[in-house]
């Protein structure tokens, strides 16, 4: 921190002793000036010099009651003006208290009584000196006054367009950090969806496999074996995915390595395959021309299967369902339906999972449709795009 700025702020804890600091080189000029004659110098008049002091020490408060200052200061150098003609600098505690009321006070009142001080000073100076009010010390005493106003709106502009400016950056900063906080809230919401994904797809296979191994434990040890098997990988897949999910939330300096891949639409036939192991029969068709697809687009149609597959065989209870992505050239169409019936297994469905399904279609710019068939069974219906190829812009 400079001297300059220890300064100023020491000022401003002590208002008063700034607001009497121009008072001293006030008094020595008036001094100064009374000791000038036609052709040398000579003895200061005392008198004035007093008269000047006893001006100046209304200007403490000048910061606090500036309108009053300037009132007083201007009565009394209009005062020592016209009955002390010689007393040239009468008027310097009035310029001064002009100055601080166009700093501290509104534009009005500070040029109203800017222009009054400027014509009775102009006025007092011709009627007490025998001049004309037009002549070139009245016109000074006039100018005088309306630069001190002037300089003093100047410097009050200044300071309000600095105020301004720093509102407005403390402004944009909090708009900044609210729209940050924005940001971080949604990623946390599109995280924990993830994570439900995750969660609830493979707690339903381990849930669905668990049930077939104490079922056939005894009856087929060989087909429990096997169920048990498939909960080992189901409960292992889980951990994977939800050890890259919440890798999402790891510093930027963390290694790579601990960080597994998000899913794509070429790990469908392993989550068919995990469905399959549960009972629930899957079938993935594939139409169409596959198309370069953003990462976001490609998680997107994964978990809408993953989540429409979970609700066919958790909620449904259906027994067969058929996956169809249709690659077009500027979108890509994902299509799950089932068997089933809505509401068929206990503990239906709160909604929430198509809820979560259009979430997702609509962070990318897509839209999902679902209801059930006139023939019977669900359908879920997702249109996504796919980014412009640079030869079709």
């Amino acid at each position: 921190m400079d001297v300059s700025t220890q300064g100023r702020r020491w000022l401003a804890r002590h208002e008063r002793v700034g607001d009497a600091l121009p008072a001293a080189p006030l008094v020595l000029v008036a001094t100064a000036a009374t000791a000038v004659g036609e052709s040398s110098w000579h003895e200061p008049r005392w008198q004035a010099a007093a008269w000047t002091a006893a001006s100046c020490l209304p200007l403490v408060v000048r910061s606090r009651r500036p309108l009053l200052v300037t009132v007083v200061t201007l009565a009394g150098g209009l005062t020592l003006m016209a009955f002390v003609p010689a007393l040239a600098f009468a008027p310097a505690a009035g310029l001064v208290a002009l100055y601080t009321l166009a700093v501290c006070g509104g534009r009005r009142t500070a040029w109203t009584v800017g222009v009054l001080a400027a014509v009775a000073l102009a006025g007092v100076h011709a009627a007490s000196h025998a001049e004309s009010p037009v002549g070139g010390s009245a016109l000074l005493r006039f100018d005088s006054a309306i630069a001190a106003t002037a300089l003093g709106r100047a410097v009050r502009s200044r300071r309000d367009h600095l105020a301004a400016a720093r509102e407005r950056a403390e402004r944009a900063e909090s708009t900044r950090e609210e729209e940050a906080r924005r940001r971080v809230a949604e990623e946390r919401v599109r995280i924990a969806r993830d994570l439900h994904d995750v969660v609830a797809h493979h707690v339903t296979l381990v849930n669905a496999q668990a049930g077939v191994a104490h079922h056939l434990l005894r009856a087929d040890p060989d087909r429990a074996f096997e169920a048990l098997a498939h909960i080992k990988d189901n409960s292992r897949a889980a951990l994977d995915e939800l050890r890259a999910t919440v890798g999402l939330l790891r510093r930027p300096d963390d290694t790579s390595g601990a960080r597994a891949p998000i899913p794509r639409l070429a790990d469908l036939d392993r989550l068919a395959d995990g469905f399959r192991a549960s009972g629930l029969a899957v079938e993935v068709t594939r139409t169409g021309t596959p198309a370069a697809q953003a990462p976001a687009t490609e998680l997107t149609a994964y978990r809408i299967v993953q989540e429409a597959l979970t609700n066919s065989h958790k909620h449904a209870a259906a027994t067969r369902a058929a996956v169809l992505l249709d690659h077009g050239p500027r979108s890509l169409r994902v299509t799950v339906t089932d068997d089933g019936r809505p509401g068929a297994a206990q503990g239906a469905g709160t909604g929430n999972g198509l809820i979560g399904m259009r979430e997702r279609a609509t962070a990318v710019g897509g839209t999902v449709t679902a209801g059930p068939l006139p023939e019977g069974g669900f359908r879920v219906v997702a249109d996504l795009p796919l980014p412009l190829s640079p030869a079709s812009v």
